[in-house]
């Protein structure tokens, strides 16, 4: 029998979850945070597989137990697919146990998941992102209540908890900003004429504006002071569906918060209507990205441009993404990249709301499932793999060492504590006294639609003119219509 497991990475930054008080949770299912690469598939055979995974200590072990049963983890997390490729081949050869890995395509987690829990030999780990996912996915929920996994959580309200059990497992906390070429910027603030003498200078939207502005107009000029090779400030913000995730769900997300913080509502679950309060403050930011970009606006959905790619060959300064992009940049990556993650740092993204106060964007739409409809010995193989992976020395150090995450698991010490550069910047924003935003864009109803509805006119708005009341209108009428919709099935 043929099956395959996916991956769904554990990434950075353990901080205070943003959570107030009101409001009805309606989000869905997690499908682009942070995804970049086409579809990985790799297959190993065996025999047999894994006994129970249940334990209630924090002790680790470098052998990994054989039994019945075989693993299918579907991932949406490309980034880390060869580490979890590797992890997976090197636990079938311990245990004989088939581990296989598949990753969805860009921005087709839902839709792949959708189609291959319908298939007779489906995922059995699976990636959900809110308490809204539960509900659609109830049939296919294991309680891992007495998992190891749970049990080795440090804190448990990073678990979704539905219908009496839990549901799901967070295995990572992630942040996002805007990621910088601190060589780059530091080298540009000692030059004359510069907008401001120190990177730490840059602590809001006026400043990073100003900054990018005069980057873009100055570029063959820093390019012969500093010998480098800049295009651009701001990295490409595509529009198509492997990159407008970025800022219909991220940059999205600081509108969202704002509005959720006036209303007094949870900061992740959201409500039923929003007014669109600070699209305004998005329209400044989005102008900012795509006036000091060489990508040329008119194309932007084509597909065409690399952000990331922009940055790692040093054409950009500024990208505004997450922590899971450390993997890429990272020492001995496959990439080609001429800048590393010694050249790197992350900044918030300034929304020109509180500045003075704003941190990283910090939170999770990544948590582990397993698959209910799965046979018997297939989820107790399932769950085993996945204590092996948060308990073996193999597995925290593929997590730590080679991903750069941090996984909120109580075995992740010493040794395997995340080295991931852009994650580190969150506790650091923290004890400068500085308040993290909350993954609002996680109350989104009916992701894929929702946003595809607001991208329409943000396209149109870039590309062709269009008017920014279309845009408003979108994000506002849209996102009641959906949640109706999600909300009285």
């Amino acid at each position: 029998m043929k099956k395959k497991l996916v991956s769904i990475l554990l990434s950075a930054a353990m901080v205070s979850a943003l959570l107030a008080g009101c409001g009805s949770g309606s989000g869905s299912a997690a499908d682009t945070a942070g995804t970049d690469a086409a579809s990985t598939d790799s297959a190993a055979s065996a025999d047999s597989g894994s006994d129970s995974a249940a334990a209630d200590t924090a002790d680790t072990t470098d052998t990994a137990a054989g039994g019945n049963g075989s693993v299918y983890l579907l991932n949406f997390k490309p980034e880390t697919d060869t580490a979890w490729q590797d992890l997976a081949a090197s636990y079938t050869s311990q245990t004989g146990t088939e581990v296989m890995v598949v990753t969805a395509a860009d921005g087709q987690y839902k839709t792949t998941l959708q189609s291959e829990l319908a298939k007779s030999e489906a995922p059995t780990i699976f990636n959900i992102g809110s308490t809204a996912d539960c509900a659609e996915y109830a049939n296919y929920i294991y309680d891992l209540s007495d998992s190891a996994l749970y049990n080795h959580l440090t804190d448990k309200s990073l678990a979704l908890e539905y219908d009496g059990k839990v549901a799901a497992v967070a295995n990572c906390y992630e942040c996002y900003g805007i990621i910088y070429n601190k060589t780059i910027l530091e080298g540009y603030c000692g030059m004359d004429g510069a907008v401001v003498s120190s990177v730490d200078e840059i602590d809001s939207f006026e400043k990073l504006n100003a900054v990018a502005t005069d980057i873009n107009n100055r570029i063959d000029e820093i390019n012969d002071a500093l010998g480098t090779n800049l295009t651009e400030a701001f990295a490409s913000s595509g529009l198509d569906s492997g990159s407008s995730w970025r800022f219909s769900g991220h940059l999205a997300g600081l509108a969202l918060y704002y509005e959720f913080k006036d209303a007094g509502c949870d900061l992740t679950a959201g409500q039923g209507t929003v007014t669109g309060k600070y699209l305004d403050n998005f329209k400044n930011v989005w102008d900012m990205y795509v006036n000091t970009s060489a990508a040329d606006k008119a194309t932007l959905d084509s597909g065409a441009y690399n952000a990331e790619q922009e940055l790692g060959l040093g054409e950009a300064v500024f990208y505004q993404n997450g922590d899971w992009e450390y993997a890429a940049f990272a020492p001995g990556n496959e990439n080609g990249y001429t800048v590393t993650t010694d050249d790197l740092s992350m900044m918030p993204i300034y929304f020109g709301v509180d500045d003075a106060n704003e941190g990283l964007a910090v939170g999770t739409e990544n948590h582990w499932a397993v698959n209910a409809q799965a046979s018997q010995e297939d989820i107790d193989a399932t769950l085993a793999f996945l204590e092996w992976v948060i308990t073996s020395d193999e597995g925290r150090d593929a997590i730590t060492n080679v991903m750069g995450l941090t996984a909120p698991f109580d075995t992740f010490t010493d040794d395997y504590t995340s080295n991931n550069g852009f994650a580190a910047m969150v506790n650091e924003y923290a004890a400068a006294g500085k308040t993290s935003i909350a993954w609002s864009f996680n109350a989104t109803p009916a992701v894929d639609d929702w946003r595809a509805d607001f991208v329409a006119p943000l396209t149109e708005y870039t590309e062709r003119d269009g008017s920014w009341d279309d845009v408003k209108t979108a994000f506002v009428d849209q996102w009641a219509y959906y949640w109706e919709i999600a909300n009285n099935q």
